[in-house]
């Protein structure tokens, strides 16, 4: 119990240093996933890939969905030239999985991913969810922000690319 809420405290605290990014409007939330990512400029590689995927209208669809969205920085930490191999026509099924290994649907909020053991994936596999006293890992990822709301789902922000089996 001490852990759940100690992690549960740690992602609030996370969240509010990044508060202005929660709301996708403030005059009812009318951006979807892709909008919020957009406006963030934080998730310039993902929305590429997204693109590339052509997965764009997917998640501009009514969802709900719940995206474990990685950063451009963890993008970068993945071995030189994964990105652009990816990015390449060829790798198009390959990318769209790696990038739908990053959905849920419906819309699960913090206070729902910490109850979870884990949690299956637009992709099909399942993602392993583990709170201790450092937070909240999704797989190897740590969980950085959460509850960042959109009109067609919920994004949790993380710290590593997670790369299905």
């Amino acid at each position: 119990m001490l852990k759940k809420f100690t992690a549960i405290l740690s992602i609030v605290v996370a969240s509010l240093a990044f508060t202005s990014m929660s709301y996708a409007d403030h005059h009812g939330m009318k951006k979807d996933i892709v909008d919020v990512a957009v406006e963030n400029g934080s998730f310039n590689t993902l929305l590429a890939a997204v693109k590339a995927a052509g997965l764009v209208d997917t998640l501009k669809g009514d969802g709900p969905f719940t995206l474990f969205a990685p950063t451009d920085e963890a993008f970068s930490n993945l071995p030189e030239g994964t990105v652009a191999m990816l990015l390449k026509p060829e790798n198009k099924a390959k990318l769209v999985a790696v990038l739908t290994y990053h959905v849920v649907a419906g819309k699960v909020m913090a206070a729902d991913v910490v109850k979870l053991e884990s949690a299956k994936t637009v992709q099909g596999q399942t993602l392993m969810v583990v709170v201790n006293d450092d937070g909240v890992k999704i797989n190897n990822a740590k969980v950085i922000m959460t509850d960042v709301k959109a009109s067609n789902g919920v994004i949790h922000v993380i710290d590593t690319v997670l790369l299905p089996k």
